[in-house]
């Protein structure tokens, strides 16, 4: 039988004893960050409960892997964040939440702005509502975006979570609302959430494409010898954060509630792990031992000339910081997508 079919429950709720203690649900479980942050919490003892619809490329191939791997600590359910009705039951009986669902890419909404905020806004309202009515205490982490803070300007600073929000895009409105919805449920519902503004986050079970997933996008394209197209300068510069630490960083602020709850985090490499892409190409040419072709195009709408996270509150207030730099996570990232090439 197929592991996803063996481990596949639709209503098999409350859990058996023979599963472990503390339970998690991760949405969009079966996506690049779903399956790091369940392969990290599985090893910390959890039974992950995943929640996907397998929309996006490459989610069936992690899927797979994770549930093979872990076949005794992992449950999928296949479902969507859109679908109300089914998120009271999937939410009951879980010791904490992880909110990773959502359309992904700008470009995205700017052709489809509805599924966008159907997906983004309307999904995690579901989901608060579905953990206010039938789970109310358990941690709930969103994964929101460095896109809630708009363009900027180009100062060169790291940014801080008192940075004002500038919703760009259909994208970011989507987001940035809710992104709100989840803080302001733990001021007016006094419900545990935690709000994490990622910045960009790379490293294994990535199948990155032109439009969101960058780093990876580029590992694959010039592994295979495909030609990129880089919108605008390619002096676009961002922190880039391995997905291991901010897998960490989800068990941190689960952990550590009684800090993290109601509170807004940046997350991301941090002033130590900016590059720019152009300096990314030629890392992974120099890793690989290819030559990287590639065209420029015009700006994307929305897109940041400069972003770097200032995670000084989150390494203030947990303890958290990356201990993955860059150069290693790279090199590391092109060995995973060199054995699956």
């Amino acid at each position: 039988m197929d592991p996803i079919e063996r481990t596949t429950k639709t209503r098999s709720y409350p859990p058996t004893p023979a599963e472990a203690d503390r339970r998690v649900l991760i949405t969009g479980g079966a996506g690049f960050l779903g399956v790091n942050a369940a392969q990290h919490l599985v090893k910390e003892g959890w039974h992950v409960t995943l929640l996907d619809n397998l929309s996006r490329t490459g989610t069936e191939r992690n899927l797979r892997w994770l549930i093979t791997k872990y076949p005794d600590r992992t449950t999928f359910i296949k479902e969507d964040v859109r679908n109300a009705a089914a998120l009271p039951e999937a939410v009951q009986n879980q010791d904490a939440i992880i909110h990773l669902a959502g359309q992904v890419a700008v470009t995205t909404s700017l052709a489809d702005p509805n599924t966008d905020f159907d997906v983004n806004a309307r999904g995690t309202l579901n989901m608060l509502e579905a953990v206010r009515l039938h789970n109310h205490d358990a941690p709930f982490l969103f994964a929101s975006t460095n896109k809630v803070y708009g363009k900027l300007d180009e100062n060169n600073s790291a940014c801080k979570e008192t940075q004002p929000l500038d919703f760009h895009s259909p994208y970011g409105c989507s987001k940035g609302s809710a992104d709100q919805y989840v803080r302001d449920y733990s001021r007016v519902f006094g419900m545990n959430t935690v709000v994490l503004r990622q910045s960009c986050i790379y490293g294994a079970h990535q199948y990155g494409t032109e439009d969101q997933g960058w780093v990876a996008h580029f590992v694959h394209s010039i592994i295979q010898e495909r030609p990129l197209t880089i919108y605008g300068d390619g002096r676009q510069v961002r922190d880039l954060l391995d997905a291991r630490d901010l897998s960490a960083m989800y068990a941190t602020a689960i952990e550590k509630i009684a800090i993290t709850r109601g509170e807004v985090y940046n997350v991301g490499g941090g002033p130590e792990n900016q590059r720019n892409l152009l300096e990314v190409i030629d890392l992974i040419g120099e890793v690989t031992s290819k030559k990287p072709r590639y065209e420029f195009s015009d700006w994307r709408e929305g897109d940041q000339k400069f972003y770097v996270s200032d995670i000084s509150k989150a390494r203030r207030d947990l303890g958290w910081e990356p201990r993955v730099d860059f150069d290693r996570g790279l090199r590391e990232l092109i060995a995973w997508a060199e054995s699956v090439s």
